[in-house]
């Protein structure tokens, strides 16, 4: 580029442009005092400052524009706060599942390689992405239903539902609230089947103190701007097997076998010497394919505000439990938890709350009507994703099997909402979400009548 950032000038206008944007962010987002009925208050949202503004800006101004020292320091610093050996940046949540999910497909796994006709056990109250992969490979998921306590399935019925054909469990934590993954994880291990934790809602969440997502063979994680923390877009996928980060790295990067980073070659030593598959021998290794992959790799620039937001992550985690909490003695106070019931937690667990649930106890109180009160109220508001997944238009003709009934899914589907408790949010505005939750269910108690 002719630009070179290790003069002397260089170094003086890159520190001006970054105390600039400083001073820009501070100007455009000065605080506003709270207003209740007159400031949105949506179910999620981003927390973002200008140190996350200066990474994006330190990183455009390398020109790299893909992956590189950005993603590398990310990788390895959110690998160590999770608790895993390898952590795989990729371009959303949604694509961190298809990564994960495809590394089990490798045919280097042999017999224990996911092939299309296997079964894989899901919960029908799901995001569409912890199940697509592996049904758009083939396979055939089987689901079952969630306890209502939880709002997560249970270590019973993930056992009751296994058939010789399961190869597979695939499961997110909702909503932040961990469900048994320690014992669905030696269920599997003693089955011989594979284990995906979904950790895109759940980040920080603990069992007996250690992080979710570190059961299972491989867990995923989403820094969409409604996420924990976020890049805009973005995703992870991590594990602690040597193979299973091999396969994964392959199939977001092409599917190649070569593990050279971008811009870099040679890294085995012998590029020119390899005989793979039918290819003549001594083709070039960067050109050689090990699997069907794709490109799924996240820029530097996403990268640069994820290390920015990693150092905030304990503090966020922090508020979102502590909104909770909050949120729970207001409606304790105001007695509105008469018409609510709200999630339980299994022992042992420490949930990371992406958004507080909320199901009526009333099945004569039409929720669409509450959802209106509160949106005249200004408080925003968002279902448990997808309901129940095979009552959605892309699902119904799906080949699939369920084992038991999925009454809980219904309800969830019919009567279950959240409303916001991330970090962005006070105490002040915590407390109007309370009071209007109260009034909202008083409205609707009496237009029944």
């Amino acid at each position: 580029m002719g630009f070179n950032m290790h003069t002397k000038e260089a170094a003086e206008v890159k520190n001006q442009i970054l105390t600039l944007s400083a001073r820009y962010f501070s100007i455009v987002n000065s605080e506003k005092n709270f207003q209740p009925g007159a400031h949105f208050l949506p179910a999620n949202g981003k927390v973002l400052d200008a140190e996350d503004l200066g990474q994006l800006i330190e990183a455009s101004l390398d020109m790299w524009l893909t992956s590189g020292r950005f993603s590398k320091d990310f990788e390895s610093k959110f690998a160590q706060f999770f608790g895993t050996k390898y952590c795989l940046l990729v371009n959303s949540g949604s694509s961190a599942n298809l990564v994960a999910f495809s590394a089990l497909t490798s045919p280097f796994f042999k017999d224990r390689a996911l092939k299309p006709g296997d079964e894989f056990i899901t919960p029908a109250c799901a995001f569409p992405t912890t199940v697509n992969p592996a049904l758009q490979f083939g396979m055939i998921p089987r689901f079952i239903d969630v306890d209502m306590a939880t709002h997560n399935v249970t270590l019973e019925a993930v056992e009751a539902a296994i058939t010789p054909r399961t190869k597979l469990v695939m499961i997110a934590h909702t909503l932040g609230n961990p469900f048994d993954a320690e014992g669905i994880a030696a269920l599997c291990k003693k089955r011989g089947i594979w284990f995906i934790e979904d950790c895109c809602d759940a980040l920080g969440a603990k069992i007996n103190g250690k992080n979710v997502g570190t059961f299972g063979d491989v867990a995923t994680c989403s820094f969409y701007p409604a996420h924990h923390i976020t890049m805009g877009e973005g995703g992870a996928v991590m594990t602690n097997s040597p193979s299973v980060k091999k396969f994964a790295e392959s199939f977001r990067d092409w599917g190649r076998d070569c593990y050279c980073a971008p811009a870099e070659e040679g890294t085995c030593g012998k590029r020119y010497e390899w005989q793979l598959g039918n290819l003549p021998k001594g083709y070039d290794h960067k050109y050689t394919y090990s699997h069907i992959g794709y490109n799924l790799k996240v820029t530097d620039m996403q990268a640069a505000i994820g290390l920015s937001q990693l150092k905030k992550l304990p503090g966020f985690i922090m508020k979102r439990n502590e909104n909770f909490e909050f949120l729970t003695q207001e409606l304790e106070k105001n007695g509105a938890l008469r018409y609510f019931e709200i999630p339980e937690v299994i022992p042992g667990a420490t949930p990371s709350w992406f958004g507080y649930l909320l199901t009526l106890k009333d099945p004569h109180i039409n929720r669409k009507d509450i959802l209106n009160f509160l949106s005249e109220k200004k408080i925003g508001t968002r279902l448990l994703f997808g309901g129940n997944l095979l009552k959605q238009p892309a699902y119904i003709h799906i080949p699939h099997s369920i084992h038991g009934d999925l009454k809980n899914t219904d309800r969830i589907m019919n009567s279950s909402f959240f409303v916001g408790i991330w970090p962005g949010l006070e105490k002040d505005m915590i407390a109007y979400i309370g009071h209007s939750l109260l009034e909202a269910a008083l409205f609707c108690e009496g237009k029944k009548k």
